[in-house]
């Protein structure tokens, strides 16, 4: 049987040429079901209409596993105690800084840490020059979850924007 896998990207997007869009066809090309919604107002969204939009994606869609970027790490954590679910795999890219609020995205701070992340197996990657949350914050995040971490060196905030297209460390943690 297939896996169903949800990607959800952050503010603005991930359209092509982004990672999480190569992602999607990779996967797809290896005959795993995915889903990659565009979330609402994505340039200026709002915590509510994302977590309702995203409570319908999961009813719908039934995920095995869950690969977030930036700002959906955010909604993951304010979205996932609300959540009856179990996930084999969820993967957390580049989540951003609760010590500075992204004006565009406002309404999604302050941000919890969720007790429970709603799957067996959890990985964070971060990077050691992502803008939008230090390398200490990452590994302090790591602790405060409990969860393995990945950093990679000079990524960025692991997007386009930080000359990072490779969809291959997410491909294999998930295919492996």
């Amino acid at each position: 049987m297939s896996k169903r896998v949800l990607v959800l990207h952050g503010l603005g997007g991930s359209d092509y040429p982004h990672w999480q869009a190569c992602l999607a066809a990779d996967l797809i090309k290896q005959h795993y079901i995915v889903s990659f919604p565009k979330m609402p107002n994505r340039d200026n969204p709002n915590i509510d209409m994302w977590k309702e939009s995203l409570k319908k994606e999961l009813a719908h869609f039934n995920p095995d596993v869950v690969v977030c970027h930036s700002l959906a790490n955010v909604l993951w954590f304010h979205t996932c105690d609300e959540l009856d679910i179990s996930l084999e795999k969820l993967m957390l890219v580049a989540p951003v800084s609760r010590n500075r609020v992204v004006e565009a995205a406002s309404t999604f701070y302050p941000y919890p840490i969720a007790k429970d992340l709603k799957a067996k197996e959890v990985i964070m990657i971060a990077s050691t020059n992502d803008p939008y949350m230090s390398e200490d914050e990452a590994l302090e995040l790591k602790e405060k979850l409990n969860i393995e971490i990945n950093v990679l060196k000079d990524a960025g905030h692991i997007n386009t924007d930080s000359g990072f297209n490779s969809s291959d460390f997410a491909l294999d943690w998930i295919t492996k």
